[in-house]
């Protein structure tokens, strides 16, 4: 039986075997400017609540405000960076809505005049049939400001429903906001959810190369709605469409998306109407669940800001700006992958990890690119799916792995021991040499130590040293074997071979 907590789904392939989805993606992104976007308030995050205001972004009588000139270089910079055009003239207006994180009652943002438009973006997706581009084509990019951060306490689930009651912090009112639409995106398929993530993915690459925001997907300063339709065929109208907001996470996006898809092919297989609504995505029970009715733009009633004068950005500053760009994503790829020497395959798996900025930055910190790439694909690719979050999400660092990889190279660990020293790391130990102290992790290097645990190995197994003296020395591994569990796997492997060896008086094969 169906309940309001587990609504009934569709099998994910009976989906695309009946249905074409449709997806439209609006991205929101906080610069990381000193001050807000509209006033001098600061705009550091994790500030005490209130203490980053003033009567401006309070939106008190009388406070009028004047225009951050990073804001507005930041989002033509973002514009130029997605191949929009940039607007020779557009203006803010002002979007009217009620809710008490919006202290003013209204938003300044922009409307039908936003300052860059008609750009996109190819984003490669590893598919069933290999590496597929997608080119995601951009709507707007528009400015606004952020809006405050209501909390609901004393419930269970930190929603309004069940809360005793709600505090607001409006030290994230007026913060300067980029919000990066998409046009519908169609032909995706069976691997529209991958498409969005990708996108997104790519995207927050793409402004962290820029150093327009610190894209922190955990903090907020970057957040994604998704929203998805189905229609019956590519050559059918468009679907009733929901918007499931403020998604937080690359995996959450994929997800939501893909919930979405079988929830709504559900309702419409059993002859039921997609409602038009925003929807919320709860990462605890990997659903969503219904928001408010949808708004048209109508029903904000959009005006020109009077108290804002019209932007006109002459050509000579977008060029001076476009010079500032970072690297292509596309470009960048194609020269990483000869530097690190890696194949097609290899660096999708990199890409569609997320750990190319990490791999980039564990080389820098001085880390070879073999041993960056072994530790971020590997032990720390397993832990964050094991743990459900995004690579660069885990407690551990690019220099930490620079420290790990030291300590292999001064003998101190080995790669088994490595791990061991990572999962600390990861668990808030400390650094990779107070982890090493704490946990006693360090490689026994003492001849004598060794000595002594090949001597109780050989009596444990006396004929497998009878069969070593008599010439056959790929038995010598077991008596390895013996003494590194002895040693727990703190001893060099090697070293204990050649030691066993000599000490039977056996040379080498």
């Amino acid at each position: 039986m169906t309940t309001m907590n587990s609504p009934a789904l569709m099998p994910y392939d009976d989906v695309i075997a009946q249905f074409d989805p449709v997806m439209g993606l609006e991205v929101h992104v906080e610069l990381n400017t000193k001050t807000k976007m509209f006033c001098g308030c600061a705009t550091e995050f994790g500030a005490a609540p209130n203490t980053q205001v003033c009567p401006v972004c309070l939106g008190l009588p009388g406070a009028l405000p004047a225009l951050n000139r990073k804001g507005v270089e930041g989002a033509i910079r973002i514009g130029l960076a997605l191949n929009c055009e940039i607007a020779q003239w557009c203006r803010f207006a002002r979007k009217n809505y009620f809710y008490p994180d919006m202290p003013k009652n209204f938003q300044t943002s922009q409307y039908d005049e936003p300052i860059a438009f008609n750009g996109w973006l190819d984003v490669p997706v590893e598919t069933d049939e290999g590496v597929q581009v997608f080119r995601v084509e951009i709507e707007r990019a528009h400015m606004e400001e952020d809006t405050g951060k209501t909390s609901h306490l004393g419930g269970a689930t930190g929603r309004i429903q069940g809360a005793d009651y709600s505090v607001v912090d409006y030290n994230r009112a007026g913060i300067p906001l980029i919000e990066i639409v998409t046009k519908p995106i169609v032909g995706a398929g069976k691997n529209a959810p991958a498409v969005a993530r990708a996108y997104v993915s790519m995207l927050r690459d793409l402004l962290r190369a820029l150093d327009v925001s610190d894209v922190r997907m955990d903090q907020g300063s970057l957040r994604c709605d998704a929203n998805v339709s189905l229609r019956a065929s590519a050559d059918s109208p468009f679907g009733t469409r929901t918007e499931t907001k403020n998604v937080n996470s690359l995996r959450s996006i994929e997800k939501a998306i893909r919930y979405e898809m079988q929830r709504q092919a559900a309702v419409l297989a059993g002859g039921g109407q997609v409602t038009q609504e925003t929807r919320h995505w709860h990462e605890d029970t990997n659903l969503t669940t219904s928001g408010r009715s949808k708004e048209e733009a109508e029903d904000y009633r959009y005006f020109p800001e009077p108290d804002l004068v019209p932007i006109a950005p002459s050509r000579e500053w977008v060029e001076q700006l476009r010079a500032t760009l970072p690297e292509p994503p596309a470009a960048r790829r194609a020269r990483l992958q000869e530097q690190w020497g890696v194949n097609d395959t290899e660096m999708d798996s990199i890409i569609n990890a997320g750990a190319v900025d990490l791999v980039v930055a564990t080389i820098a910190a001085g880390a070879d690119h073999t041993a960056a790439r072994k530790w971020w694909l590997g032990e720390l690719a397993r832990t964050a799916n094991d743990q459900g979050v995004d690579l660069a999400d885990l407690a551990i660092t690019p220099a930490d792995i620079v420290d790990v990889e030291r300590l292999i190279a001064a003998g101190t660990i080995n790669d088994k021991l490595a791990r061991e020293v990572i999962a600390g790391i990861l668990a808030g130990e400390g650094t990779a040499e107070q982890v090493v102290a704490r946990r006693g992790l360090q490689i026994v290097g003492d001849d004598s130590a060794l000595l002594a645990a090949i001597e109780q190995a050989i009596a444990e197994q006396p004929d497998v040293a009878e069969k070593i003296r008599g010439g056959k020395v790929a038995a010598a591994g077991a008596v390895v074997g013996a003494v590194m569990k002895a040693t727990r796997g703190q001893a060099d492997a090697a070293k204990v071979r050649a030691l066993l060896l000599a000490h039977l008086g056996v040379e080498d094969a």
